[in-house]
């Protein structure tokens, strides 16, 4: 297992390279150009700005989350093959730096939602919180100042400009199907895994977060046969699979440990988090430790480890503690904290071993 950590960049984050250097066992940063809309070429003046920082840390940029994908690809328009063009020569420009894996998403509208960011559990940090009977009522656009609070620190996904457009975008996606959405996705994979592949790179698709449809919208990464049609859509190591197990854990009917079992040789990345499922369809986000969540974190490293993962992990989110001042899920802190009991779990197995 490759300890990373989600940085979003200088001046974007709360969070400094110095700090994360000295969390042990980070070895490289999750990384993106979160300034560049969906669509663009990445340029690799941009992308070695960023190599030079990391490399004064000792870092590398094996893991990219995300190069977001254009609405036109998700919604099969002629002009999509203009978008997958330019997505192709992203991974070229990113293989000049040795990325290696390349997170993604399919998600129409929006990449998550959560209808809170600082919802207080009884210890008295905070954490993001999905009330299920809201989202049933609210419009859409009610979310985006929720999420968007803070100007300074923009959310992955909530991007004020592609907001911009909601109506339009739900316009756009009015009357998509479950069953048209994958075969957009077929699409682009046929074309881009192919490059991937020359290039030494695996996309790793990321689960719907949350893994059901919302606001109308349909999802296709929600279950184990939704992740098993993708990966049998193009038969490639470089057609793999982000195993989140915050985001698929939050429908109690998916079983997160046998997924690992049967795609463990497709992920080769992996966000491992906790969260709280309630009985009315509402969860939110906790610490690591398996006794405050749903999600059994000692069962997923046991079976990733029996696996012989040899891939990335990142603690993804945590909580807000210590009074940090911080993007919502993206402190230092409790990311740390979760990325120490992460490797407790994943010694103990070493040693017994």
């Amino acid at each position: 297992m490759r300890m990373v950590f989600r940085w979003f960049g200088t001046g974007n984050d709360t969070v400094s390279l110095r700090q994360i250097r000295q969390i042990p066992g980070v070895e490289g940063i999750v990384w993106a150009l979160h300034d560049l809309p969906p669509g663009e070429v990445w340029p690799l003046d941009r992308i070695l700005e960023v190599k030079r920082e990391a490399d004064e840390y000792g870092f590398h940029l094996d893991v990219v989350e995300s190069v977001n994908i254009h609405d036109d690809i998700k919604l099969g328009l002629p002009s999509r093959d203009t978008y997958i063009e330019h997505y192709q020569r992203t991974i070229e420009n990113l293989a000049q730096v040795g990325v290696k894996t390349i997170c993604y998403n399919f998600m129409p509208v929006f990449d998550w939602v959560r209808t809170e960011l600082h919802k207080e559990l009884p210890d008295g940090s905070t954490a993001m919180f999905y009330e299920k009977a809201i989202i049933d009522r609210i419009d859409p656009r009610e979310l985006i100042g929720t999420i968007n609070e803070n100007p300074d620190l923009t959310m992955p996904g909530w991007e004020p400009e592609r907001l911009a457009r909601l109506s339009e975008l739900f316009d756009a996606y009015e009357g998509m199907t479950k069953e048209r959405l994958r075969e957009n996705l077929r699409y682009f994979l046929e074309a881009i895994v192919p490059v991937a592949e020359r290039h030494g790179i695996r996309m790793a698709i990321h689960p719907d977060d949350p893994p059901w449809p919302i606001f109308g919208l349909p999802r296709i990464v929600s279950t184990q046969e939704d992740i098993r049609h993708i990966l049998e859509m193009v038969d490639s190591p470089s057609n793999g699979l982000t195993l989140c197990t915050g985001s698929l854990s939050a429908d109690p009917a998916n079983d997160v440990i046998g997924m690992i079992r049967e795609f463990a040789d497709r992920i080769p990345f992996v966000h491992i988090r906790n969260i709280r499922r309630f009985d009315n369809g509402d969860f939110i986000e906790t610490s690591h430790r398996v006794t405050d969540g749903s999600v059994d974190i000692p069962g997923v490293v046991k079976v990733l480890h029996e696996a012989g993962f040899r891939g990335y992990a990142r603690p993804d989110h945590g909580r807000q503690i210590w009074d940090e001042a911080c993007r919502p899920g993206y402190g230092l802190y409790d990311r740390a904290l979760g990325i120490m009991y992460l490797w407790g779990l994943w010694d103990s197995l070493q040693h017994r071993a």
